[in-house]
């Protein structure tokens, strides 16, 4: 009965997730529908966890709390992470300065978007 709850949790978690990310991008859907394409890619497994948390944190490059969000959805051992200094701005342009991190099972942890690599689409997504 404990895992139905927590089954329910997550469905109701997923939900929240959504209308954010559509209630954030109003005025652009077309950011809305590439992350449903992009969970789509990842529930047929065309992309893995490191890969989908590649695609979504340049798609959510700049909202900090969307990319943070997403930790809920990802296995046991892998998180998403971004400095305190660059989740905490309240004006400018942050998109120019995020770096996000991913940690993983292995304990190690490897750079995923770059500041440079915004508004380049992820290639070799391993």
């Amino acid at each position: 009965m404990a895992s139905k709850t927590i089954k329910e949790l997550k469905v109701e978690d997923a939900l929240m997730y959504l209308d954010m990310v559509k209630t954030e991008f109003s005025s652009q859907p077309h950011v809305y529908n590439e992350f449903l394409e992009i969970m789509k890619s990842f529930k047929s497994q065309q992309i893995d966890t490191p890969g989908v948390i590649r695609c979504v944190s340049n798609l959510f490059r700049g909202y900090a709390k969307l990319i943070l969000g997403f930790n809920t959805f990802l296995p046991e051992g892998y998180k998403i992470e971004i400095p305190y200094e660059q989740v905490s701005t309240e004006s400018g342009d942050e998109r120019k300065e995020q770096w996000v991190t991913m940690r993983h099972p292995g304990g190690g942890r490897t750079v995923v978007v770059r500041p440079e690599h915004y508004n380049v689409k992820p290639t070799g997504l391993d």
